[in-house]
């Protein structure tokens, strides 16, 4: 399996995750629609937010990095927040 944190702060990363906030449905669909998706988390930080996404190979990593980034810049991109921080790697384990 992979995983893809993506770390958002700065300008607009507060108000990027009020948007996310407010339409959860929207990106609970969009993910599950990744394929060999495994799971994701959202959760808010003190000047933002990050996300972390599973998946069972890197095709669907990348495949949730390109959905996440062209559903901000539909949806999201007044918020001026700027690109995340993108951690790559393989999962040692994974609990559920």
């Amino acid at each position: 399996m992979q995983t893809v944190v993506r770390t958002y702060s700065g300008k607009g990363a507060k108000e990027l995750f009020d948007v996310l906030e407010k339409h959860t449905a929207d990106v609970e669909k969009l993910l599950r629609s990744v394929k060999g998706f495994v799971g994701y988390t959202l959760a808010r930080s003190g000047d933002g937010g990050f996300s972390v996404t599973v998946c069972q190979d890197k095709a669907g990593v990348d495949e949730s990095v390109q959905k996440a980034k062209d559903w901000a810049a539909k949806n999201a991109g007044s918020t001026g927040a700027a690109a995340p921080k993108v951690s790559e790697g393989s999962v040692i384990v994974h609990l559920k």
